[in-house]
């Protein structure tokens, strides 16, 4: 695709913000199909080739889901950039307004048009498994907030069972495992569903340290291993990719990771690893290896994370 403009999209969870790069112009319009149905007779009406045409926004998470399915159903090129890549782009800045920020994102794109790829419609079923898994997590993460209130009151304060507090919560803890059930049986047939989906994931399973979550997880990630070129860019993302430090001949860092990562699934590999130097034989040994002759016990088990990704 040959881009030959780029408008910049501020989105927020009621309104969007978009400018045109070339003309340095600005709309403002509700985050709703009204609000797109105006944007496009916006740029047609500043006789821009939308054939030509990439729009460029930040992650926001569900708050650009409407105006991404709008996109692509008017087969409009866009692609998703994450907002602290755009805001160490800028250098140094004074200011700011959503109509700036549009602004500075079509810089943004129209600098590095050449780099930046359109996003491909996505799969609904893993659209799908990401907003059942996050809700799951949610309230996996609030049950057990409630579980430890409730212990807290009973061993501290002493309160007994049939307190209408410990009961209360209790009734609280008992739907949301419900709830819980309910949604990790709707993964599983969506799964069961998809040949491509659940054969990745019996083979993630396959994995030794790799469980029902880190193969899930994984799965979303990549987005069914499509997201990335190869495992290194992968291993970048979860943050886990070790990189060289050092300059000229006086300054020789040892080489580390980087603390830009997506922490959840950092987190998952580092349960993946030391699992799998449990019940892998050669990875134990090679763990047990490394050790042996003095390694850091932290960059070993990185080592294991990266063999798994």
């Amino acid at each position: 695709m040959e881009i030959q403009q780029v408008i910049g999209a501020d989105i927020s969870k009621k309104s969007i913000d978009f400018a045109i790069h070339h003309a340095g112009i600005h709309l403002k319009v509700a985050n709703d199909h009204q609000g797109f149905a105006e944007l496009i007779k916006w740029i047609k009406k500043q006789k821009v080739d939308l054939s030509k045409t990439l729009i460029v926004m930040e992650h926001t998470g569900i708050y650009s889901y409407r105006l991404e399915q709008f996109l692509h159903q008017k087969t409009l090129s866009f692609t998703k950039v994450p907002g602290l890549q755009i805001k160490l782009s800028m250098g140094m800045v004074r200011g700011k307004t959503d109509k700036v920020d549009a602004l500075r994102i079509a810089r943004f794109g129209f600098e590095k048009r050449f780099d930046l790829k359109p996003a491909s419609p996505r799969d609904a079923s893993i659209e799908r498994l990401k907003m059942l898994s996050t809700t799951k997590d949610k309230l996996i993460r609030t049950r057990a907030s409630l579980l430890t209130s409730v212990n807290e009151y009973q061993e501290v304060c002493g309160l007994k069972d049939g307190d209408l507090i410990v009961t209360s919560q209790r009734k609280l803890i008992k739907e949301m495992s419900n709830q819980i059930s309910k949604l990790e049986a709707e993964i599983e047939s969506i799964m069961d569903k998809s040949p491509n989906l659940i054969n990745n994931y019996r083979l993630l399973m396959s994995i030794k340290g790799v469980g029902k979550v880190v193969a899930l997880n994984t799965i979303l990630k990549t987005e069914n291993f499509t997201r990335f070129r190869d495992g290194r860019k992968f291993a970048c993302f979860c943050g886990i990719a070790p990189f060289e430090h050092s300059s000229g001949s006086s300054i020789k860092g040892r080489t580390k990771i980087s603390h830009l990562a997506d922490k959840g699934m950092k987190t998952l590999l580092d349960l993946a690893a030391k699992s799998a130097i449990q019940h892998d034989e050669e990875l134990k040994q090679y763990y047990q290896n490394r050790i042996g002759k003095g390694k850091n016990r932290k960059s070993s088990i990185n080592v294991v994370r990266n063999k798994i990704i």
